[in-house]
């Protein structure tokens, strides 16, 4: 495998936690990625929450229809048996329990699996947008986002953001780790392909508790 962007990690590793038939929703940038990585002979039906159900893949260039998009405006291809609803339908799928996971950017998750992505005090959001009813509402929640910003820690003892939610994500997939929450805390499952523990301790702002079986990402495609 040719040297892969911190994006295409992520992506590809959040890619193996669909299968066949799950109802999914992508969030607004990174997690959009995951898309070009679902696994061939699998049917994934991806949620958009401004109304549709069957995204694919971007089309190709010149290809674009202003009228299908996903969440963020970017455009989109629609998948045989696609749907397109309403906003009321569309978060009655996600209020009601109905979504098999969600796919979330982050900027901050804490010690207890806490996501903060929604804003950041002092500077203009757009909105909040569908992020707190879909932590709520998904049956799994999976954070995809890089592990520091600009050598900042993003995953810290408590989040200084606002909170998206209070319940706990159920999955942080980085650049650099592969890490769950639980209970007892933050469990570091996986490191990416040349990554280590202590490289993933360091830039980490706070306790890890390290697997037992703790392995390598597997990144490839199916």
């Amino acid at each position: 495998m040719t040297t892969l962007s911190p994006n295409e990690i992520i992506a590809r590793r959040v890619a193996k936690e669909l299968s066949d038939g799950m109802l999914v929703n992508l969030g607004i940038g990174l997690p959009t990625q995951v898309a070009n990585y679902l696994p061939k002979n699998m049917t994934v039906f991806l949620q958009s929450e401004n109304g549709l159900i069957g995204l694919g893949a971007r089309p190709p260039e010149g290809m674009e229809d202003d009228d299908l998009t996903d969440a963020g405006g970017t455009p989109v291809m629609a998948i045989p048996g696609a749907a397109r609803i309403d906003s009321v339908f569309s978060f009655g799928l996600i209020r009601g329990g109905h979504l098999d996971m969600t796919v979330l950017g982050g900027l901050q998750v804490d010690a207890q699996g806490k996501l903060a992505n929604w804003m950041i005090p002092g500077k203009m959001a757009p909105g909040m947008g569908g992020a707190m009813d879909l932590v709520s509402g998904a049956k799994k929640v999976v954070v995809a986002m890089q592990h520091t910003a600009k050598g900042a820690h993003k995953i810290v003892q408590e989040c200084t953001l606002p909170l998206t939610a209070t319940r706990p994500v159920s999955l942080i997939v980085t650049d650099m780790a592969v890490i769950e929450p639980t209970p007892e805390g933050l469990v570091l499952r996986e490191l990416a392909p040349g990554v280590t523990v202590d490289q993933v301790i360091t830039a980490t702002g706070t306790h890890l508790i390290i697997s037992e079986d703790i392995h390598e990402m597997d990144l490839e495609g199916d």
